[in-house]
């Protein structure tokens, strides 16, 4: 399988969630010692103040465990193959969460193709590809790029 430049979106959902309602935070970052914790930590506090954490019911609680996941993978990967982020914002639109970290480098993500499960490494874009309700990847102007996932809050639990 050869490897597929993750500037693509993919939808998981037939209908994008209206864009209302929004609150956007943002973290500058740097690529020292703590830089993913930092990013992880500032995204629970924002899951908290959405209501998201400690979440009304099992799935929300879930799904924003997989946003805390997808957020520390998105960091990572700035610091590993990036020189570093440099920047963690995070947009919710009504039950709709983005999260964007952007860095300096030009080069679009790329999600390789699976290798040995049991080996370290390479599975960062792969969980936030099967998480994540959308991602991608967009340049910047002047340089570097935006890498961008997306989740929808699930209905609450009857």
């Amino acid at each position: 399988m050869a490897e597929q430049p993750a500037s693509r979106a993919h939808p998981a959902h037939p209908a994008d969630p209206p864009r209302t309602g929004t609150d956007r935070r943002s973290l500058p970052l740097t690529a020292v010692p703590g830089t993913v914790a930092r990013g992880r930590e500032f995204t629970r506090l924002a899951l908290r103040a959405w209501g998201w954490l400690p979440g009304p019911d099992a799935a929300v609680r879930a799904v924003a465990e997989d946003v805390l996941l997808m957020t520390s993978e998105l960091v990572t990967n700035a610091c590993q193959h990036a020189a570093g982020p440099y920047l963690l914002e995070l947009t919710r639109y009504g039950p709709l969460v983005r999260v964007a970290v952007r860095d300096a480098d030009d080069r679009p993500p790329v999600l390789r193709p699976p290798l040995v499960p049991a080996r370290p490494g390479g599975h960062g874009l792969r969980v936030v590809d099967r998480l994540a309700t959308a991602w991608g990847s967009e340049p910047l102007a002047g340089g570097g790029k935006t890498v961008w996932l997306e989740v929808v809050r699930p209905p609450a639990e009857a």
